[in-house]
């Protein structure tokens, strides 16, 4: 894997979530800023030279890193921003979901604001259609739960359904302190099912009435696996399976330090079979990540910072993103990103990796223990260009060298 671009966001370090859209000739990277209150957005028709165009300053001590968008609508998340990251309890904060137009893709104009009356928004999905789900806080419930939000007025965003774990509220007997809904979660193409990754399960619902959700399957995953278990899952078209991966803690997420990269039991990347639906099975786990030659660790649990897995590219639903296929695109914090081959989807093979190198600048407090890369998220267009972002470097643009090699083997197979 090699680096063919990068943008430092004219100074304004990190970057989180990323979407891209093509508008005519030209080609728009979307990401959420990670330490400053909103949106940066990039011209990445040229992936060697990408152009920064503008940043949308959102809400004040706010979490903005969310971005998701289909045809016209663009959602964006807001959620209050913890201590440890920046975050000031004494100052006011906003919450819930912006709705925009981005007919004009340089020039947005919001349509309305949707609030959770609570904390806020973590992570949102939006296929299409009439409807976005969101991780949300809500009034009277433990941690975060799923919420479907009906935008066929964009205008006049109205919640559709919910769906929790039981125990998540209040009333209810809590099963386990630490029950929450990552998200997002991701719709089948009928528009029937959701897949997702929650607390320490992959669940299957119903959706066909999407105000009454309905539990298809569940496959609880933790024990053994620990930190964010089921941080996402993100269905194979075409095949029985599911990909989950969690979402590592640790690595110096506290202002002492503390706790240490890998304190928790094993954070995974796993495959599930799903031919029975209501019957999950899991059918292998991925190889863990290792150092390259000539670094001064023998583990990536001794670089600094954290060490897992956190995001995958789950954005083929938009038309200029390239489909799932049998690659898997994985960032890891400080190992970077690491791609897997799942062909065989009992035994995955990792085949290319990219680490960016240490920040030379501190945009802000993460990691605590020490100034490294912490690779944040991903994205493949159709053009074959890698996305990925770091907590205090931006945003870089990679090429997969041996995936026109790994093709062109398949097809003589």
């Amino acid at each position: 894997m090699k680096s063919v671009g990068y943008s430092g966001l004219e100074g304004r370090g990190g970057a989180f979530k990323i979407v891209v859209r093509r508008s005519g000739e030209k080609w728009y990277a979307y990401l959420g800023n990670f330490w400053l209150s909103g949106w940066d957005i990039v011209d990445v028709t040229d992936a060697a030279n990408p152009k920064f165009v503008k940043f949308i300053p959102g809400p004040e001590n706010t979490n903005t890193y969310q971005v998701e968008f289909h045809d016209n609508l663009l959602i964006t998340a807001l959620q209050k921003r913890p201590a440890n990251w920046g975050g000031d309890p004494n100052k006011p904060n906003d919450e819930g979901a912006l709705i925009w137009d981005i007919s004009d893709p340089v020039n947005w104009k919001l349509l309305s604001h949707w609030k959770t009356g609570a904390n806020g928004i973590h992570r949102i999905g939006y296929p299409g259609g009439a409807y976005f789900n969101a991780a949300a806080t809500m009034p009277g419930y433990r941690g975060q739960i799923l919420v479907f939000v009906d935008i066929r007025d964009p205008r006049n965003p109205k919640e559709a359904g919910r769906w929790w774990m039981p125990g998540q509220k209040e009333g209810e007997t809590p099963i386990r302190n630490d029950i929450s809904f990552h998200g997002p979660a991701i719709i089948s193409a009928d528009g029937q099912k959701a897949y997702l990754g929650y607390g320490r399960s992959v669940v299957i619902l119903d959706i066909s009435d999407i105000a009454k959700p309905k539990p298809i399957g569940e496959l609880p995953i933790s024990p053994p696996f620990g930190a964010l278990p089921a941080h996402d899952v993100l269905p194979i078209p075409g095949k029985p399976l599911l990909f989950v991966h969690g979402e590592a803690t640790g690595g110096g997420d506290q202002p002492d330090g503390s706790p240490p990269a890998c304190s928790s039991p094993l954070t995974a990347a796993a495959m599930i079979d799903i031919r029975k639906e209501s019957a999950p099975r899991l059918i292998s786990v991925f190889p863990e990540p290792v150092p390259p030659k000539g670094v001064p660790y023998t583990d990536f649990c001794d670089k600094g910072g954290r060490f897992g897995p956190h995001n995958t590219s789950l954005e083929y639903h938009l038309p200029d993103v390239q489909k799932q296929g049998d690659l898997i695109y994985l960032t890891y914090f400080n190992a970077g990103l690491r791609i897997f081959d799942v062909s065989d989807p009992r035994l995955p093979k990792e085949t290319g990796w990219f680490i960016p190198p240490a920040p030379v600048k501190r945009y802000g407090p993460l990691p605590y223990d020490k100034l490294v890369s912490q690779t944040e998220d991903v994205l493949v267009d159709t053009r074959g260009n890698i996305y990925i972002t770091d907590k205090n470097w931006g945003l870089f643009i990679l090429r997969y060298t041996a995936a026109k090699q790994e093709q062109q083997a398949r097809s003589v197979h």
